[in-house]
């Protein structure tokens, strides 16, 4: 249980914050994508990253995680994601809010949109 200006909030609720006598939740939303190095998709991805930071590295974090490795298995594993490439909106406290899966790859103002949301 959080107490937050004498109101008690459950533990799965996100901090507020108030400004001007408005309250807004603060979320960030980070993009991850996993995939296979060694595969003929690796320059897809490749260029789907750079376009992605040249477009939003600013505004939005881009994690690029092969699952050859322990960790980049660990997350596959932890959103029961089964086929690569896969890109997934993911927000500060680990929840997925939207993955796209497979050799076609989201448009960059997909990704962007469910960013913002």
């Amino acid at each position: 249980m959080i107490i937050f200006n004498n109101i008690v909030t459950e533990h799965t609720y996100r901090p507020v914050q108030a400004v001007f006598g408005l309250w807004y939740s603060k979320v960030t939303m980070n993009v991850l994508v996993l995939y296979r190095p060694n595969t003929e998709y690796r320059s897809a991805v490749d260029e789907f990253v750079r376009s992605f930071q040249q477009r939003a590295a600013d505004a939005y974090k881009i994690e690029l995680l092969s699952v050859d490795t322990r960790e980049g298995s660990v997350k596959a594993q932890l959103y029961d994601v089964m086929q690569f490439p896969a890109v997934l909106v993911v927000d500060d406290q680990g929840l997925m809010q939207q993955m796209w899966v497979g050799e076609n790859l989201p448009l960059i103002d997909e990704v962007i949109a469910y960013s913002r949301a």
